[in-house]
């Protein structure tokens, strides 16, 4: 009991008595210093006693893919100082090739009594992934928020970047410059915002006239490797310029252009999905689509609040739309039209 008080007391910067005074439920503690008591004690992983068990702290699962990829890394940051300013404090759990899942993760974080999860990003938004962990928290009536596309069996709000105009926007741009021969590489095939863009690649193609080539439509992981494996296959197709689910799989496709013995954007024009961190700094500088994380993040917390708070917020999905970033990887169709 004495390492406990004298943890808890270090971690929120109060006596050991007033530590006491709280977990007896002693009257003297003002309820700021109480909450932040309680919550202490759910960051530390110790029990809350008995009587103060049926009270949840102020803690929200922030729950990330993977902090490789930038725009993860910028959502904890906005989602992170939203939640802050609404008296949250976040448990950022994220996860590893070979650590802890995101089952492991949510039974960590109901063992917490968080009250809410966030997600950015996740299984939910694979139709063939193990979507259990999700009905659990649903069975319980936890307040959640999923940042973008999910499988429709799912019923949490959702705060998402429009998929179809981000691949309007993208296409569009490159069909403006005479490419015909366009490759996309999106996310797994499974994945929903890769079946949306791809959806809405196929429509607009065709009210240009343009048929795009199953060979110029590649499926890969969202990391820069896969991308740059699925762009030869890409170029050995004979892809003008390549369309990308993100920007770790942009930066793959230059790569492979360039090891190919070819030039961004002279020979093949490259296009991005998220404007994260430095794009604006890559040799060339990338055109991208950027989502708009501020308001998407702040959206998301302010609906995650509400559900806390006990209100009934909308099912429907948040659409938020994204723009067109144009910058030194794309360029017009060589006069000759080849590259």
């Amino acid at each position: 009991m004495s390492r406990r008080l004298a943890e808890v007391a270090k971690k929120v910067g109060v006596s050991e008595a007033t530590v006491s005074r709280v977990l007896n439920g002693k009257p003297g503690v003002s309820q700021a210093t109480r909450d932040s008591v309680l919550t202490a004690l759910d960051v530390l992983g110790y029990e809350r006693p008995t009587k103060l068990r049926g009270e949840r702290g102020r803690l929200v699962g922030l729950v990330l893919p993977e902090l490789a990829n930038p725009i993860f890394p910028a959502f904890a940051e906005v989602i992170g100082g939203a939640l802050a300013q609404q008296g949250f404090t976040p448990v950022l759990c994220t996860r590893t090739a070979g650590g802890i899942t995101e089952s492991e993760y949510i039974d960590l974080l109901l063992g917490q009594q968080v009250s809410g999860v966030l997600f950015a990003g996740g299984f939910y938004a694979q139709r063939e992934a193990d979507h259990e962990p999700y009905r659990r928290l649903a069975e319980r009536n936890l307040p959640v928020v999923l940042m973008n596309a999910s499988i429709e069996s799912l019923d949490f709000p959702r705060v998402s970047c429009d998929d179809v105009v981000a691949m309007n926007q993208a296409l569009g741009h490159v069909l403006s410059l005479g490419h015909r021969r366009i490759g996309l590489l999106l996310g797994p095939a499974d994945h929903i915002p890769s079946e949306r863009k791809l959806a809405a690649a196929h429509a607009l193609a065709a009210r240009h006239g343009v048929t795009i080539d199953p060979a110029l439509v590649q499926h890969s992981q969202y990391s820069l490797e896969s991308g740059q494996a699925a762009s030869v296959r890409l170029l050995e197709a004979g892809a003008t310029a390549i369309v990308c689910a993100s920007d770790p799989l942009a930066l793959g496709a230059i790569r492979a252009v360039r090891r190919a013995g070819r030039e961004v954007p002279t020979d093949v024009s490259v296009v991005g999905y998220d404007d994260s961190a430095l794009m604006n700094s890559t040799d060339p500088a990338l055109t991208t689509v950027r989502q708009p994380i501020e308001p998407m993040g702040r959206a998301a917390v302010d609906l995650l609040a509400s559900m806390i708070a006990g209100a009934d917020v909308s099912r429907d999905e948040l659409l938020f739309e994204p723009e067109l970033v144009v910058r030194a990887s794309t360029a017009p169709l060589s006069t000759s039209g080849t590259r």
